[in-house]
């Protein structure tokens, strides 16, 4: 029963972090990053400052709360690829299939409340450089997976995939917001991003090619 009742508590705290970041991007799009204090996000929700800090400890993470649950992906994409596939193999599969199913995070979706976020956060330099805490998480992770005798050519690897998996998404961004179609980009984003990976399957050697 303990357990029961402290998956519930989870649940309830998940619903409303994901309530305040909600109504914070909603206010955010609408007035502006800056001309929104953390004290109306608070009143929107009816919850006080100190509330609202303990979840999210800065004003950029009511935004890049979105995120959260992606930092880690690339790490667990990698732990937990089917025996016989590489590390980079099962990295290029899920992102193309990002690709396929027009995954915002892939930067490849065209839906509005999709191009607002991005937006607001490429807009924002605030944002953009609390961004780059999200991504040193996300590279610390992808190497805790890819393992290896040594530590830094782990995380000289990772790092060049994060990177590699961002850029790629930023194209794609830029060109929606340029108003091309996320269907009609998509053959040409595919081929992108098959190229990418083919360059970082020549350069980055056994590490991540190795399928044991």
């Amino acid at each position: 029963m303990g357990g029961g009742v402290v998956g519930l508590r989870e649940m309830k705290r998940a619903r409303l972090v994901g309530a305040i970041s909600d109504a914070a991007i909603g206010l955010f799009v609408a007035r502006g990053f800056d001309a929104v204090s953390v004290a109306e996000v608070a009143a929107a929700v009816e919850v006080s400052k100190p509330t609202l800090f303990r979840y999210f400890p800065t004003k950029e993470d009511l935004v890049l709360h979105r995120f959260a649950d992606h930092q880690d992906e690339a790490g667990r994409v990698v732990a937990g690829r089917p025996e016989g596939v590489s590390p980079l193999t099962a990295l290029r599969r899920h992102f193309v299939a990002g690709l396929e199913r027009f995954d915002p995070v892939t930067g490849l979706s065209d839906a509005p409340e999709v191009l607002a976020f991005h937006r607001l956060l490429y807009g924002t330099p605030s944002l953009v450089a609390r961004l780059l805490a999200y991504t040193d998480r996300a590279e610390h992770a992808l190497a805790d997976a890819l393992g290896g005798p040594d530590p830094l050519e782990a995380l000289l690897a990772a790092g060049q995939i994060v990177t590699v998996q961002r850029i790629l998404a930023r194209e794609n961004w830029r060109r929606i917001a340029e108003g091309e179609r996320a269907a009609v980009l998509l053959p040409e984003a595919r081929a992108a991003a098959e190229g990418a990976f083919d360059r970082l399957a020549g350069g980055l050697g056994r590490l991540v090619n190795v399928t044991e």
